[in-house]
């Protein structure tokens, strides 16, 4: 490429993302969006893996993985400018596909019927600055908490995908088996990416994780490519394939409300996590552009949807290209485009075993920690709900969940020690239905 071609590019990118403003260069922002894809590419091949136990297409299932993700991603990259990567939820895929497919016996076109409604509701709540409403009333200190218990849930991801945490029945988790591969190539990953760490290595979770990839050969952890190349699988088994006969059952609408509150309360619990850890919360704590970083969510669900993918949300996993620099929509947008590289390479891409990338998950839970600082845990009032919002999250593995116990705790003890001035209307109106959540 010309020197003058350069310029142009970068002129671009500048004028786009405003680099200079937010103190980011090209560099910093690419190899941030490149860790980000890294952390969650294993999506590609786990929503597949959960959907298609519904008697979905499988191969249609990874096109229409790897379109959703991009398409919502570049929704956050060009509309929000934000660093936030975007794609089918995990739980929700679980949800969609053993609970009410499998469980409650409906089609898996009616299941996405109900997510295709869902994503219409939330782009209406986000016009209407519902769900903007909703950030802002949150507490600062749950705020800081959120981005605490984010940590702890991603680091418990990590560990439980390297196997170095397990299950048990009699103690729910225990220590994995210390001799198998996988959890020794966590091991070898953690200590190769803390030297990276150590050593302030521009890029350094995004080179543990390929590091530790190819250590992961010999060991026989990493599996041989068997390509570089190959034509995505076509949509033609999944996409638009809805069903409209029973949309004002009862049944629809209680699926449609567990999607919509679990969808809501995840991306709300990200976006404010990921961006209080990165500083972008504004003085009053309210994070500027919400508005539009919510919009990309309630699109994508939608346009997943058509896709023929359950609903699509902000990632946590956006914290790891976050922890490499990544401020702008540039970040964003990198990982976009690698997600419809991988309809292409996606023999090379899913090589990356999940003992490879636990060891950056596991250091961004380390990231996230700092905001504990700015807690105020002098009075309980303040400090109970942010400990139950932060130890909720990997407790429950739900994001939602801790924000819910959150609320809940700081509303009630507000009221009950007389404190109701520090209620506002939006606060009361979450309690209550928190507490129907509950009860119904």
């Amino acid at each position: 490429m010309s020197t003058h071609a350069k310029t142009e590019q970068h002129g671009f990118l500048e004028r786009t993302f405003k680099l200079s403003e937010h103190k980011t260069t090209v560099k910093t922002e690419v190899m941030a969006g490149i860790t980000t894809f890294m952390t969650m590419a294993y999506i590609i091949i786990v929503n597949p893996g959960i959907l298609s136990a519904t008697g979905m297409d499988i191969g249609a299932l990874f096109t229409a993985t790897c379109l959703s993700a991009a398409f919502a991603t570049l929704v956050m990259a060009f509309y929000a400018n934000y660093p936030f990567a975007l794609a089918p939820g995990m739980g929700l895929n679980a949800f969609f596909a053993f609970t009410v497919v499998l469980g409650m016996g409906y089609s898996w076109e009616f299941a996405l019927t109900a997510v295709l409604f869902e994503g219409i509701i939330f782009i209406l709540l986000t016009f209407f600055n519902i769900r903007e409403a909703i950030i802002n009333c949150m507490p600062m200190n749950i705020k800081h908490a959120v981005s605490v218990g984010i940590g702890l849930f991603i680091a418990f991801i990590g560990l439980s995908n390297a196997g170095l945490v397990a299950a048990n029945e009699a103690t729910k988790v225990t220590l994995g088996d210390m001799s198998s591969p996988p959890v020794l190539l966590a091991i070898i990953g953690l200590v190769i990416t803390g030297v990276l760490l150590a050593k302030n290595v521009k890029g350094a979770l995004l080179f543990g994780i390929i590091a530790t990839t190819v250590v992961g050969i010999p060991m026989g952890v990493t599996p041989m490519p068997t390509g570089i190349m190959s034509a995505p699988p076509s949509l033609a088994p999944i996409a638009f394939k809805f069903d409209f006969s029973r949309i004002m059952s009862l049944d629809m609408l209680v699926i449609m409300f567990t999607f919509l509150f679990v969808d809501l309360f995840d991306t709300l619990g990200t976006l404010v996590g990921v961006a209080s850890k990165a500083d972008m919360l504004d003085k009053e704590g309210k994070l500027p552009r919400a508005k539009q970083a919510l919009f990309a969510d309630a699109l994508g669900t939608t346009f997943g949807a058509m896709m023929g993918t359950s609903t699509v949300t902000t990632y946590v996993e956006s914290a790891s290209g976050v922890a490499e620099g990544g401020k702008t929509g540039l970040t964003a947008l990198t990982t976009g485009v690698m997600f419809l590289l991988a309809l292409l390479f996606s023999p090379l891409l899913t090589i990356v075993p999940g003992a490879a990338t636990a060891p950056a998950l596991i250091l961004v839970g380390l990231f996230m920690m700092s905001p504990i600082k700015k807690i105020n845990l002098d009075d309980f009032t303040e400090a109970i709900p942010a400990f139950l919002t932060i130890i909720m999250m990997p407790l429950t593995y739900s994001i939602a969940e801790g924000i819910v116990f959150g609320i809940l705790s700081y509303v009630i003890l507000k009221l009950l020690t007389g404190r109701t001035k520090e209620l506002s209307l939006p606060m009361y109106i979450l309690a209550i239905l928190f507490i129907l959540k509950f009860t119904m």
